[in-house]
């Protein structure tokens, strides 16, 4: 396991100097403990996701930090694995880095928040979508800053209801817990509509040659394919299923497939690819606006998904922090719960009932835009359009 910090960004000289007042420096710290895969399958994930999580650290403490209070982070690698998570977290929430972020897998998560009372900590989601986090697994101390399976596909059934006129359908889907949800979900999407599920695959975590799975997709008598693998696993897949000709022979729709890191990986392959999409830099509101503007000047790009996420993460802590004026893990959950929070998305309600972030939702497709192949919004769904609270969360 490897941990190294860039906490203690501002001593407290610096701080007095930019705040301006003795007070701040009396505060105590924010004190993240960012849980981030940096080895195993979702390592290109998690180096995003660490991307945006650190630029949100740095801005807060450039702007006085979270109500006058400075910021301070610890990063360790969860190793892709959920055990290693587990000890990580366990380590930082130990040792006074008790407000949690960053996993990328939904087992790591879920690993995590089943422990967070017995170690006086609080968790955010930022990547993880397994509806378990904010169903029969929720907690009090637990929040979901991303939306979850069932959030991002209570905008498939009205996309393929207008959009769709394919009758059968196929899925191929990491087997571990996100995968089986997605596909569950989509299936269950597919029905209502009277459609029909035709075959469902699931591939190992890790799984390097798609070619026997990709073959049984071709052979079945889908005319669509909905795709819910990620890391290292979706780049491999969407190289072969480019080369073996799946993606002319049938519609390929993704759940977490059309990301600008999988795009950039994969040269070309993803070319008209559709999918669930949850940002693109054109979403107009003032704060992604100056955040677009801030990264650009940062990096000389635009941010992607994945940096988005991790960005929000950090932010939905700090506006708790400041909400409870408080580090306490308890005291800033209660300010969390219920809460309105400032977000790239416009303003956005941390949903009461189980903890879920209710934003707006995308529905999109890769294409070149000005020479460059990248997803682009082409749906856009209120925020009112979600997953109802889920019945076996009880907070």
């Amino acid at each position: 396991m490897k941990t190294r910090k860039i906490g203690h960004i501002l001593v407290a000289a610096a701080l007095a100097a930019l705040c301006g007042s003795a007070l701040a420096q009396a505060k105590e710290p924010v004190r993240i403990g960012i849980v981030n895969s940096q080895s195993g399958g979702f390592t290109a994930q998690g180096e995003d996701s660490l991307r945006g999580m650190q630029f949100a650290v740095d801005e807060a403490n450039a702007a006085g930090g979270a109500a006058g209070r400075p910021v301070e982070v610890q990063i360790g690698d969860d190793e892709s694995t959920p055990e290693a998570g587990r000890r990580v977290a366990e380590k930082f929430a130990r040792s006074g880095y008790n407000l949690l972020v960053g996993p990328i897998a939904s087992s790591i998560s879920l690993a995590l928040g089943q422990n967070l009372q017995r170690w006086d900590a609080l968790y955010v989601s930022t990547l993880s979508k397994s509806d378990r986090i904010t169903g029969d697994a929720c907690n009090a101390r637990m929040f979901q800053a991303n939306h979850s399976d069932a959030m991002d596909l209570a905008i498939v059934q009205p996309w393929l209801k207008e959009n769709a006129k394919e009758k059968r359908f196929a899925i191929l889907a990491n087997d571990y817990v996100w995968g089986r949800d997605s596909a569950e979900s989509f299936t269950k999407a597919v029905q209502k509509l009277g459609k029909e599920v035709d075959v469902t695959l699931y591939a190992p975590t890790g799984t390097k040659d798609f070619a026997p799975y990709i073959a049984q997709l071709k052979n079945s008598g889908a005319e669509a394919v909905w795709v819910a693998l990620v890391g290292r696993d979706l780049i491999a897949f969407a190289k072969q299923a480019a080369e073996f000709g799946l993606t002319t022979s049938k519609r390929i729709i993704g759940h977490a497939y059309i990301m600008n890191f999988v795009v950039k990986a994969t040269e070309g392959a993803t070319d008209g690819v559709w999918g669930v999409m949850n940002y693109a830099p054109e979403i107009d509101t003032p704060k992604n606006k100056a955040y677009v503007a801030a990264w650009r000047k940062k990096f000389g790009r635009d941010p992607n998904e994945n940096e988005v996420a991790g960005y929000n993460g950090i932010q939905v802590i700090l506006q708790g922090v400041a909400k409870a004026d408080s580090v306490k893990p308890t005291a800033v959950a209660a300010a969390l719960k219920g809460a309105t929070l400032e977000t790239v998305w416009g303003q956005a309600t941390m949903r009461a009932e189980d903890h879920q972030l209710v934003k707006p939702n995308y529905f999109g497709r890769v294409k070149r835009v000005g020479g460059e192949l990248r997803p682009v919004i082409e749906t856009a769904f209120d925020a009112s359009i979600v997953a109802a609270t889920p019945s076996n969360c009880k907070l």
